[in-house]
């Protein structure tokens, strides 16, 4: 799923609604690098790759619900679009695939990072410019694992949202509206395994998504800023949706179970690193150190697991 992409430029736009888009490229562009964060789970209902390479994505842009098809054949970038939001999806295409994105401006400081930065040269960090189709599967990932909440957003997207535009695979489904999500009976809420605090949360971010989805065009400090003025949305929740939602280099996850001890033992052979211990690993990066996470991530370095304790009367062991 790799192909040229310029980081740059606007790709040439053949058609805005209903056809192709072709995009010459000019880059390394890895799909499932660049896209990737956007599946919430391998049954996600709202994502699809399909076996020729193509990366499928419904969308509720602001002039409603889009079907996007992104493939790469023959050194270019191609994407179709369909439904009443095609001609937004090809005008925010260049951002979606990283065009805004600026992987020249990370300078690594690890050979760790080195090394993990140029295995992955088609990696770009999209930007949707969608926040509440981000924002509403991280509120659901709080406190729970992340089968859980995927099963959760499978769940209500099915049942609530509706069924992608144009001949897109059977399943393909654009989540629910703002309104919809606020009129999800509680019982339902239960049946998805949603408890009251993610579900009010979400709720209440639904009825001020129009000031939400602006914060899409903010900078990220800012942008947190908004979105946290929702009770229910912190730090964590935050980051994890502006991310997907600007593109945002720099607005690392923190409040996260693992993320810190991952990053401290990559960088510093610190299995117990916390917040603050991964912020001062990562201060070298600034301005890039979510781009800096990921590639942690990537790299596949993570702490061994802890031996099992030993039982102190275990007389078999003596």
């Amino acid at each position: 799923m790799a192909g040229r992409f310029a980081p740059r430029p606007a790709p040439t736009r053949t058609t805005t609604r209903g056809g192709e888009v072709s995009a010459p490229t000019a880059g390394a562009l890895d799909l499932g690098l660049t896209l990737g964060p956007l599946r919430r789970g391998p049954h996600d209902p709202t994502f699809r790759v399909t076996d020729d390479g193509s990366v499928w994505r419904a969308s509720r842009t602001p002039e409603g619900p889009g079907t996007v098809r992104v493939r790469v054949l023959g050194g270019e970038v191609t994407a179709e679009t369909w439904g009443p939001g095609a001609a937004w999806l090809d005008d925010h295409l260049p951002a979606l695939l990283g065009a805004e994105d600026d992987p020249a401006a990370f300078v690594p400081r690890h050979r760790l990072l080195l090394a993990t930065h140029r295995r992955r040269p088609g990696l770009r960090l999209t930007r949707t410019g969608l926040v509440l189709e981000s924002l509403i599967p991280s509120v659901l990932e709080q406190k729970v694992t992340t089968t859980e909440a995927y099963g959760s957003w499978r769940r209500l997207v099915r049942q609530y949202g509706e069924p992608a535009p144009g001949p897109a695979p059977e399943g393909l489904c654009v989540m629910p509206d703002a309104r919809t999500w606020t009129r999800i009976p509680s019982w339902e809420w239960h049946r998805a395994n949603v408890d009251g605090k993610r579900a009010a949360t979400i709720v209440r971010a639904a009825r001020v998504a129009p000031r939400l989805e602006e914060a899409a065009l903010m900078p990220g400090p800012k942008a947190r800023e908004r979105l946290e003025l929702v009770p229910g949305i912190g730090p964590w929740t935050s980051a994890e949706t502006i991310q997907r939602s600007n593109g945002a280099p720099d607005e690392v996850t923190t409040g996260d179970l693992h993320l810190p001890g991952i990053v401290g033992w990559a960088l510093a052979g610190d299995r117990d690193a916390d917040d603050a211990a991964m912020l001062e690993l990562l201060a070298p990066y600034a301005g890039q150190r979510h781009r800096a996470a990921r590639l942690v991530l990537l790299s596949g370095r993570t702490p061994p697991r802890r031996a099992p304790r030993r039982a102190p009367h275990d007389i078999t062991r003596l």
